[in-house]
């Protein structure tokens, strides 16, 4: 089976609000990503993390930087498309505008 990288993505202003929720909050979205998470048991690799404040690095130097990347799990499927359809129903798209993109992770 091939392993995808999926990316848990929304506009800024989205992942503004979802923080700014009471602990209640939090725990439902948990509570529903849980359950997902043991429909799709038998794809997921990594169930992954949420993600932090980001690092902007060029060559001239670092500075901080704000992404529409809230996220990650790595997942298994014969393509993208069975992926995709392990997400059908994922409690990320509750939140307005969010979206979950999909990469194949390539074997080196």
């Amino acid at each position: 089976m091939k392993k995808f990288l999926v990316l848990y993505k929304a506009p800024l202003a989205t992942w503004d609000k979802l923080v700014q929720g009471t602990p209640e909050q939090r725990k439902v979205f948990m509570d529903a990503w849980m359950a997902w998470a043991g429909k799709a048991a038998k794809a997921i690799v990594e169930l992954g993390a949420p993600l932090g404040k980001s690092l902007n690095v060029t060559p001239a130097g670092a500075s901080p930087t704000r992404t529409e990347l809230g996220g990650y799990s790595i997942m298994q499927g014969d393509s993208k498309e069975a992926v995709a359809k392990e997400l059908e129903g994922h409690p990320h798209f509750t939140a307005p505008d969010a979206y979950i993109e999909i990469t194949e992770m390539m074997p080196m």
